[in-house]
């Protein structure tokens, strides 16, 4: 399966089938993240119902502290 990620195409493994899934992939599950499916703000209680299709936009927004 493709998706647009943060406006790249990337390929998914077959073990990524929800927004949970993919944030457990990049290391973002414990930290707060904005996830935004097709346009649509996916709350965090959805995270893992929440499947993800062929050709889906996703956007990940967290954030970084700094000084």
């Amino acid at each position: 399966m493709d998706i647009k990620l943060n406006g790249k195409n990337i390929p998914l493994s077959n073990q990524i089938t929800s927004i949970q899934d993919l944030l457990r992939e990049y290391q973002l599950e414990n930290r707060i993240v904005v996830v935004e499916l097709n346009k649509e703000i996916i709350y965090k209680e959805q995270y893992s119902n929440t499947l993800l299709s062929n050709g889906d936009s996703v956007e990940l927004i967290h954030f970084v502290g700094g000084g």
